[in-house]
Protein backbone atom coordinates (compact mmCIF):
# COMPACT_ATOMS: atom_id res chain seq x y z
CA UNK A 1 0.00 0.00 0.00
CA UNK A 2 1.90 3.43 -1.13
CA UNK A 3 0.44 6.58 -0.78
CA UNK A 4 1.48 10.02 -1.97
CA UNK A 5 2.99 12.05 1.18
CA UNK A 6 4.60 15.66 1.23
CA UNK A 7 7.71 16.78 2.50
CA UNK A 8 8.21 17.13 6.55
CA UNK A 9 11.45 19.69 5.21
CA UNK A 10 14.32 17.88 7.45
CA UNK A 11 16.98 20.88 7.54
CA UNK A 12 20.29 19.42 7.64
CA UNK A 13 22.41 20.78 10.14
CA UNK A 14 25.75 18.76 9.47
CA UNK A 15 27.85 18.39 12.68
CA UNK A 16 31.18 17.89 12.25
CA UNK A 17 31.32 17.93 8.37
CA UNK A 18 29.75 21.27 7.17
CA UNK A 19 30.33 24.77 6.92
CA UNK A 20 27.19 26.72 6.05
CA UNK A 21 26.36 30.27 4.78
CA UNK A 22 30.11 31.41 6.60
CA UNK A 23 30.59 34.10 4.18
CA UNK A 24 27.11 34.85 4.07
CA UNK A 25 27.53 35.58 7.84
CA UNK A 26 30.74 37.47 7.56
CA UNK A 27 29.20 40.83 6.07
CA UNK A 28 26.38 43.01 7.90
CA UNK A 29 23.14 42.44 5.93
CA UNK A 30 19.65 43.41 6.83
CA UNK A 31 17.66 41.33 8.98
CA UNK A 32 15.53 39.87 5.88
CA UNK A 33 12.19 39.33 4.64
CA UNK A 34 9.46 38.30 7.18
CA UNK A 35 9.09 35.21 8.20
CA UNK A 36 7.48 32.96 5.23
CA UNK A 37 3.98 31.80 5.81
CA UNK A 38 4.10 28.47 7.58
CA UNK A 39 4.80 25.32 4.88
CA UNK A 40 1.94 23.15 3.93
CA UNK A 41 2.16 20.43 1.49
CA UNK A 42 1.55 23.19 -1.39
CA UNK A 43 4.54 24.96 -0.83
CA UNK A 44 7.55 22.41 -0.04
CA UNK A 45 8.34 21.11 -3.17
CA UNK A 46 8.97 25.07 -3.96
CA UNK A 47 12.67 24.45 -4.16
CA UNK A 48 15.43 26.14 -7.00
CA UNK A 49 15.86 23.52 -9.86
CA UNK A 50 19.77 22.96 -8.31
CA UNK A 51 18.65 21.59 -5.14
CA UNK A 52 16.28 19.37 -7.21
CA UNK A 53 19.50 18.27 -9.36
CA UNK A 54 21.39 17.51 -6.09
CA UNK A 55 18.60 15.02 -4.90
CA UNK A 56 18.80 13.23 -8.38
CA UNK A 57 22.38 13.38 -8.27
CA UNK A 58 22.55 12.02 -4.54
CA UNK A 59 19.44 9.86 -4.59
CA UNK A 60 18.75 8.83 -8.16
CA UNK A 61 15.90 10.88 -8.46
CA UNK A 62 14.06 12.95 -11.25
CA UNK A 63 13.73 15.98 -10.45
CA UNK A 64 9.78 15.16 -10.72
CA UNK A 65 10.66 12.26 -8.15
CA UNK A 66 12.75 14.96 -5.85
CA UNK A 67 9.69 17.07 -5.76
CA UNK A 68 7.52 14.35 -5.01
CA UNK A 69 10.22 13.30 -2.17
CA UNK A 70 9.99 16.58 -0.31
CA UNK A 71 5.94 16.04 -0.70
CA UNK A 72 5.79 13.02 1.02
CA UNK A 73 8.86 14.00 3.47
CA UNK A 74 5.57 16.42 4.94
CA UNK A 75 2.72 14.19 4.22
CA UNK A 76 4.44 11.32 6.20
CA UNK A 77 5.80 13.23 9.30
CA UNK A 78 2.25 14.97 9.47
CA UNK A 79 0.61 11.68 9.82
CA UNK A 80 3.25 9.43 11.97
CA UNK A 81 3.11 12.43 14.39
CA UNK A 82 -1.01 11.72 14.61
CA UNK A 83 -0.66 8.41 14.92
CA UNK A 84 1.96 7.91 17.46
CA UNK A 85 -0.18 10.06 19.81
CA UNK A 86 -3.59 7.72 18.96
CA UNK A 87 -1.26 4.46 19.25
CA UNK A 88 -0.02 5.78 22.92
CA UNK A 89 1.93 3.09 24.72
CA UNK A 90 1.49 0.60 21.97
CA UNK A 91 3.42 2.43 19.53
CA UNK A 92 6.61 0.81 18.30
CA UNK A 93 8.14 3.44 15.78
CA UNK A 94 7.52 4.67 12.18
CA UNK A 95 9.74 4.73 8.82
CA UNK A 96 9.31 5.60 5.42
CA UNK A 97 9.99 3.35 2.66
CA UNK A 98 9.98 3.67 -1.23
CA UNK A 99 12.22 5.48 -3.66
CA UNK A 100 10.21 9.17 -3.55
CA UNK A 101 9.12 7.99 0.56
CA UNK A 102 5.60 7.67 0.05
CA UNK A 103 4.82 4.65 2.19
CA UNK A 104 4.72 5.19 5.82
CA UNK A 105 5.18 2.61 7.87
CA UNK A 106 4.03 2.62 11.85
CA UNK A 107 4.35 -0.27 14.49
CA UNK A 108 2.39 -1.30 17.36
CA UNK A 109 2.24 -4.21 19.58
CA UNK A 110 -1.68 -4.19 19.47
CA UNK A 111 -3.11 -5.78 16.67
CA UNK A 112 -6.61 -3.99 17.52
CA UNK A 113 -4.73 -1.02 16.34
CA UNK A 114 -3.82 -2.12 12.98
CA UNK A 115 -7.14 -0.32 11.62
CA UNK A 116 -6.64 3.04 12.92
CA UNK A 117 -3.06 2.84 11.26
CA UNK A 118 -4.50 1.98 8.08
CA UNK A 119 -7.01 4.64 8.46
CA UNK A 120 -4.45 7.30 9.50
CA UNK A 121 -3.05 6.48 6.00
CA UNK A 122 -0.33 4.16 6.96
CA UNK A 123 1.20 0.80 6.23
CA UNK A 124 0.65 -1.60 9.62
CA UNK A 125 3.05 -3.59 11.29
CA UNK A 126 2.47 -5.59 14.29
CA UNK A 127 5.54 -6.30 16.14
CA UNK A 128 7.14 -7.25 19.12
CA UNK A 129 8.32 -4.75 21.49
CA UNK A 130 7.29 -1.07 21.77
CA UNK A 131 9.67 1.77 21.07
CA UNK A 132 9.18 2.94 24.83
CA UNK A 133 10.71 -1.27 26.12
CA UNK A 134 13.75 -0.84 22.87
CA UNK A 135 14.50 2.33 24.10
CA UNK A 136 14.85 1.48 27.48
CA UNK A 137 17.25 -1.48 26.98
CA UNK A 138 19.74 1.10 24.53
CA UNK A 139 19.50 3.48 27.70
CA UNK A 140 21.06 0.16 29.73
CA UNK A 141 23.68 0.11 27.02
CA UNK A 142 24.10 3.77 27.12
CA UNK A 143 24.77 3.75 30.87
CA UNK A 144 27.11 1.02 30.63
CA UNK A 145 29.38 2.51 27.84
CA UNK A 146 29.36 5.41 30.37
CA UNK A 147 31.98 3.26 32.32
CA UNK A 148 34.13 1.75 29.76
CA UNK A 149 33.09 2.82 26.05
CA UNK A 150 33.44 -0.49 23.90
CA UNK A 151 35.94 -0.21 20.95
CA UNK A 152 34.80 -3.29 19.23
CA UNK A 153 31.28 -2.24 18.99
CA UNK A 154 30.95 1.65 18.05
CA UNK A 155 27.43 2.11 17.27
CA UNK A 156 23.90 1.40 18.57
CA UNK A 157 20.37 2.55 18.05
CA UNK A 158 16.75 1.41 18.17
CA UNK A 159 16.23 -0.18 15.04
CA UNK A 160 12.26 0.67 14.60
CA UNK A 161 12.26 -1.69 10.80
CA UNK A 162 13.29 -5.02 12.40
CA UNK A 163 11.86 -3.97 15.79
CA UNK A 164 15.11 -4.78 17.71
CA UNK A 165 18.03 -2.77 19.42
CA UNK A 166 20.72 -3.38 16.89
CA UNK A 167 24.48 -3.25 18.04
CA UNK A 168 27.01 -2.63 14.93
CA UNK A 169 30.25 -4.68 16.22
CA UNK A 170 33.96 -5.75 15.08
CA UNK A 171 33.73 -8.48 17.64
CA UNK A 172 29.83 -9.99 17.73
CA UNK A 173 31.03 -12.02 20.77
CA UNK A 174 32.37 -9.59 22.89
CA UNK A 175 29.12 -7.44 21.51
CA UNK A 176 26.68 -9.67 23.15
CA UNK A 177 28.93 -9.98 26.56
CA UNK A 178 29.03 -6.15 26.24
CA UNK A 179 24.99 -5.89 26.22
CA UNK A 180 24.77 -9.16 29.13
CA UNK A 181 27.04 -7.38 31.39
CA UNK A 182 24.83 -4.25 30.54
CA UNK A 183 21.93 -5.86 31.88
CA UNK A 184 20.10 -5.62 28.55
CA UNK A 185 17.84 -8.14 27.47
CA UNK A 186 19.63 -10.21 24.74
CA UNK A 187 16.23 -11.10 23.24
CA UNK A 188 16.10 -7.71 22.33
CA UNK A 189 19.36 -6.88 20.39
CA UNK A 190 20.47 -7.94 17.42
CA UNK A 191 24.15 -7.96 16.92
CA UNK A 192 25.73 -7.32 13.64
CA UNK A 193 29.18 -7.84 12.24
CA UNK A 194 30.36 -4.43 10.56
CA UNK A 195 33.73 -2.70 10.11
CA UNK A 196 32.16 0.43 10.55
CA UNK A 197 35.00 3.07 12.60
CA UNK A 198 33.17 6.73 13.27
CA UNK A 199 35.56 9.71 14.10
CA UNK A 200 35.28 13.18 14.60
CA UNK A 201 35.76 15.15 11.29
CA UNK A 202 38.69 17.78 12.38
CA UNK A 203 40.75 19.39 9.84
CA UNK A 204 43.73 21.55 10.28
CA UNK A 205 44.24 22.65 7.06
CA UNK A 206 42.98 25.94 5.79
CA UNK A 207 39.75 26.50 4.06
CA UNK A 208 36.48 28.45 3.98
CA UNK A 209 35.25 27.70 7.73
CA UNK A 210 35.63 28.88 11.12
CA UNK A 211 38.76 28.42 13.21
CA UNK A 212 39.30 27.65 16.79
CA UNK A 213 42.08 29.52 18.53
CA UNK A 214 45.43 28.91 17.28
CA UNK A 215 44.43 26.88 13.82
CA UNK A 216 41.80 23.99 14.32
CA UNK A 217 39.10 24.13 11.41
CA UNK A 218 34.99 23.55 11.69
CA UNK A 219 32.19 24.50 10.02
CA UNK A 220 29.49 26.80 10.90
CA UNK A 221 25.99 24.83 11.68
CA UNK A 222 23.22 27.50 12.13
CA UNK A 223 22.96 30.89 13.36
CA UNK A 224 21.26 31.34 16.09
CA UNK A 225 20.20 34.18 18.86
CA UNK A 226 19.56 34.07 22.72
CA UNK A 227 18.15 37.14 23.61
CA UNK A 228 19.92 40.47 21.80
CA UNK A 229 22.76 37.86 21.26
CA UNK A 230 23.55 36.74 17.73
CA UNK A 231 25.54 33.61 17.18
CA UNK A 232 25.89 30.15 15.48
CA UNK A 233 25.27 26.24 16.35
CA UNK A 234 27.90 23.94 15.44
CA UNK A 235 30.00 20.98 16.95
CA UNK A 236 31.20 20.38 20.98
CA UNK A 237 34.27 18.27 19.61
CA UNK A 238 35.50 21.59 18.01
CA UNK A 239 35.77 23.66 20.73
CA UNK A 240 35.51 23.84 24.88
CA UNK A 241 33.46 27.27 26.50
CA UNK A 242 36.11 30.19 26.23
CA UNK A 243 37.65 29.07 23.21
CA UNK A 244 38.22 31.84 20.69
CA UNK A 245 37.28 31.70 16.81
CA UNK A 246 38.01 33.61 13.31
CA UNK A 247 35.72 33.68 10.94
CA UNK A 248 36.30 32.05 6.72
CA UNK A 249 38.44 35.35 6.38
CA UNK A 250 40.38 34.97 9.55
CA UNK A 251 38.61 37.92 10.94
CA UNK A 252 38.05 37.93 14.52
CA UNK A 253 34.52 36.27 15.25
CA UNK A 254 33.47 35.20 18.65
CA UNK A 255 34.17 33.01 21.43
CA UNK A 256 32.75 29.73 22.28
CA UNK A 257 29.63 30.00 24.95
CA UNK A 258 28.66 26.10 25.73
CA UNK A 259 30.49 23.14 24.87
CA UNK A 260 29.49 19.50 25.54
CA UNK A 261 32.01 16.58 24.03
CA UNK A 262 31.86 13.19 24.38
CA UNK A 263 28.30 12.59 26.44
CA UNK A 264 26.74 14.91 23.50
CA UNK A 265 28.16 16.80 20.48
CA UNK A 266 26.85 20.04 20.45
CA UNK A 267 27.99 24.21 21.38
CA UNK A 268 27.34 27.64 20.66
CA UNK A 269 29.24 30.40 19.79
CA UNK A 270 28.59 33.78 20.15
CA UNK A 271 29.96 36.38 17.64
CA UNK A 272 30.58 39.76 17.68
CA UNK A 273 29.40 42.84 16.27
CA UNK A 274 30.55 42.35 13.04
CA UNK A 275 28.72 39.27 12.14
CA UNK A 276 25.36 39.27 11.48
CA UNK A 277 23.21 36.41 11.21
CA UNK A 278 21.21 35.14 7.73
CA UNK A 279 18.94 32.31 7.61
CA UNK A 280 20.65 30.04 5.11
CA UNK A 281 23.03 27.37 4.22
CA UNK A 282 25.66 28.06 1.83
CA UNK A 283 25.07 25.66 -1.30
CA UNK A 284 28.56 25.93 -2.40
CA UNK A 285 27.95 26.66 -6.02
CA UNK A 286 26.01 23.25 -6.24
CA UNK A 287 22.61 24.67 -5.17
CA UNK A 288 21.17 27.97 -4.08
CA UNK A 289 21.85 29.04 -0.41
CA UNK A 290 18.95 27.47 1.50
CA UNK A 291 16.46 29.24 3.23
CA UNK A 292 15.96 27.99 6.96
CA UNK A 293 12.39 28.25 7.83
CA UNK A 294 12.14 25.56 11.34
CA UNK A 295 13.59 22.81 12.51
CA UNK A 296 10.95 20.02 12.17
CA UNK A 297 12.51 16.40 12.34
CA UNK A 298 12.17 14.24 9.89
CA UNK A 299 11.30 10.54 9.91
CA UNK A 300 14.12 7.58 9.41
CA UNK A 301 14.03 6.85 4.93
CA UNK A 302 13.21 10.56 4.59
CA UNK A 303 15.87 12.51 1.96
CA UNK A 304 18.64 14.99 3.54
CA UNK A 305 21.15 17.39 2.55
CA UNK A 306 24.49 18.40 4.06
CA UNK A 307 26.42 21.70 3.71
CA UNK A 308 30.45 21.51 4.84
CA UNK A 309 33.27 23.21 4.04
CA UNK A 310 35.49 20.39 2.87
CA UNK A 311 33.39 18.54 0.65
CA UNK A 312 30.21 20.96 0.05
CA UNK A 313 26.79 19.83 -0.53
CA UNK A 314 25.45 16.66 -0.37
CA UNK A 315 22.17 14.85 0.15
CA UNK A 316 21.33 10.89 1.37
CA UNK A 317 18.40 9.81 3.55
CA UNK A 318 17.91 9.18 7.73
CA UNK A 319 18.33 6.29 8.62
CA UNK A 320 18.26 5.61 12.22
CA UNK A 321 16.72 8.61 15.30
CA UNK A 322 18.57 8.12 18.71
CA UNK A 323 21.83 7.03 17.70
CA UNK A 324 24.79 5.97 20.19
CA UNK A 325 28.52 6.16 18.40
CA UNK A 326 31.36 5.69 20.20
CA UNK A 327 34.67 7.87 19.19
CA UNK A 328 38.16 7.29 19.98
CA UNK A 329 37.25 10.37 22.52
CA UNK A 330 34.45 8.46 23.59
CA UNK A 331 30.67 7.33 23.48
CA UNK A 332 28.15 10.41 22.01
CA UNK A 333 24.64 9.60 22.67
CA UNK A 334 21.30 10.95 20.78
CA UNK A 335 22.24 11.06 17.59
CA UNK A 336 20.88 10.72 14.28
CA UNK A 337 22.53 8.68 11.51
CA UNK A 338 22.60 9.14 7.70
CA UNK A 339 24.05 8.06 4.20
CA UNK A 340 24.86 11.24 3.80
CA UNK A 341 29.13 11.85 2.97
CA UNK A 342 31.01 13.96 4.61
CA UNK A 343 35.03 13.90 4.66
CA UNK A 344 37.32 16.09 7.75
CA UNK A 345 36.65 19.61 8.14
CA UNK A 346 33.02 19.12 7.61
CA UNK A 347 32.65 18.97 11.32
CA UNK A 348 29.44 21.02 12.87
CA UNK A 349 28.12 22.22 9.22
CA UNK A 350 24.27 21.56 8.32
CA UNK A 351 21.73 19.22 8.16
CA UNK A 352 18.74 20.46 6.38
CA UNK A 353 15.69 18.88 4.59
CA UNK A 354 13.98 21.11 2.26
CA UNK A 355 13.62 24.53 4.70
CA UNK A 356 13.86 22.45 8.00
CA UNK A 357 16.84 22.31 10.15
CA UNK A 358 17.80 18.97 11.71
CA UNK A 359 21.21 19.21 13.16
CA UNK A 360 25.16 19.69 13.21
CA UNK A 361 27.59 16.97 12.00
CA UNK A 362 29.15 15.62 14.73
CA UNK A 363 31.39 12.53 12.36
CA UNK A 364 31.51 9.78 11.07
CA UNK A 365 33.26 7.18 8.02
CA UNK A 366 34.07 6.80 4.68
CA UNK A 367 34.32 9.36 2.65
CA UNK A 368 32.86 11.53 -0.31
CA UNK A 369 34.50 9.43 -3.34
CA UNK A 370 33.41 6.30 -1.57
CA UNK A 371 30.29 7.14 0.12
CA UNK A 372 30.01 6.46 3.88
CA UNK A 373 28.05 6.83 7.12
CA UNK A 374 27.94 10.21 9.30
CA UNK A 375 25.87 11.06 12.61
CA UNK A 376 24.68 14.35 13.26
CA UNK A 377 23.39 16.07 16.27
CA UNK A 378 20.07 17.02 16.38
CA UNK A 379 19.50 21.26 16.36
CA UNK A 380 16.05 21.09 18.64
CA UNK A 381 18.20 19.37 21.70
CA UNK A 382 20.73 22.11 21.53
CA UNK A 383 18.79 24.90 20.94
CA UNK A 384 16.99 23.94 24.32
CA UNK A 385 20.04 22.94 26.34
CA UNK A 386 21.42 26.59 25.63
CA UNK A 387 18.03 28.68 25.70
CA UNK A 388 18.95 29.26 21.70
CA UNK A 389 16.20 30.38 19.00
CA UNK A 390 16.83 29.26 15.61
CA UNK A 391 17.45 32.63 13.19
CA UNK A 392 14.76 32.31 10.46
CA UNK A 393 15.60 35.86 9.15
CA UNK A 394 12.12 37.62 10.68
CA UNK A 395 12.87 41.21 11.34
CA UNK A 396 10.99 40.37 14.81
CA UNK A 397 12.94 38.28 17.22
CA UNK A 398 10.93 35.75 18.74
CA UNK A 399 10.92 37.31 22.28
CA UNK A 400 9.96 40.57 20.98
CA UNK A 401 6.14 40.56 18.85
CA UNK A 402 5.30 43.30 16.73
CA UNK A 403 4.12 45.74 19.35
CA UNK A 404 0.86 46.35 17.75
CA UNK A 405 0.12 43.21 17.04
CA UNK A 406 0.30 41.05 20.33
CA UNK A 407 -0.72 37.25 20.47
CA UNK A 408 -3.42 36.43 21.80
CA UNK A 409 -2.98 34.62 25.51
CA UNK A 410 -2.11 31.12 25.92
CA UNK A 411 1.07 29.44 26.98
CA UNK A 412 2.41 29.10 23.59
CA UNK A 413 5.64 30.45 22.86
CA UNK A 414 7.69 31.32 19.88
CA UNK A 415 11.95 30.23 20.71
CA UNK A 416 10.00 27.18 22.71
CA UNK A 417 11.07 23.75 21.81
CA UNK A 418 7.69 21.44 21.79
CA UNK A 419 8.33 17.63 21.55
CA UNK A 420 5.36 15.53 20.27
CA UNK A 421 2.59 15.01 22.72
CA UNK A 422 3.14 18.31 24.31
CA UNK A 423 0.23 20.52 25.20
CA UNK A 424 -0.07 24.18 25.10
CA UNK A 425 -2.61 26.96 25.04
CA UNK A 426 -3.14 29.46 22.46
CA UNK A 427 -6.12 32.26 21.62
CA UNK A 428 -8.24 30.67 24.30
CA UNK A 429 -8.27 26.91 22.70
CA UNK A 430 -5.78 23.71 23.58
CA UNK A 431 -3.67 22.55 21.13
CA UNK A 432 -1.32 19.19 21.51
CA UNK A 433 2.02 19.10 19.17
CA UNK A 434 2.15 16.64 16.78
CA UNK A 435 5.79 16.44 15.35
CA UNK A 436 8.65 18.10 17.66
CA UNK A 437 9.94 21.31 16.13
CA UNK A 438 11.13 24.43 17.18
CA UNK A 439 8.43 27.14 17.17
CA UNK A 440 8.72 30.24 15.12
CA UNK A 441 7.19 33.36 15.19
CA UNK A 442 3.81 33.47 13.01
CA UNK A 443 3.75 29.68 13.42
CA UNK A 444 1.04 29.74 15.53
CA UNK A 445 -0.94 26.22 16.71
CA UNK A 446 -4.13 27.90 14.96
CA UNK A 447 -2.81 28.11 11.44
CA UNK A 448 -0.06 25.24 11.43
CA UNK A 449 -2.30 22.05 11.62
CA UNK A 450 1.25 20.06 10.28
CA UNK A 451 2.62 20.81 13.85
CA UNK A 452 -0.20 21.17 16.21
CA UNK A 453 -4.06 19.85 16.21
CA UNK A 454 -6.76 20.80 18.63
CA UNK A 455 -6.49 19.01 22.10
Amino acid sequence: MSHRRGLRVAVLAAGALALTGVQGVAAAQPSGPEPPAPYSAATVADVPADVLKAMQRDLGLTPAQAKESLVNQFETGVAAGRLRLRLGSSFAGSWVSGKTGGTLHVATTDPGEADVIRRGAARAEVVEHTLAELTAVKAELDRAAEKKAPAHSPVWYVDVRRNRVAVLSSAPAKARAFVEAAGADLGKVTVRRSDIEPRTYYDLRGGDAYYMGSGGRCSVGFPVTRGGQAGFATAGHCGRAGTTTSGYNRVQQGTFQGSSFPGNDYAWVATNSNWTPTARVNGYGRVQDRAVEGSTVAQPGAAVCRSGSTTGWHCGTIQQLNTSVTYPEGTIYGVTQTTVCAEPGDSGGSYISGTQAQGVTSGGSGDCTRGGTTFFQPINELLQVYGLTLHTGGSNPPDDPPPDDPPPGGTWAAGTVYQAGDVVTYGGARYRCIQAHQAQPGWTPDVVPALWERA
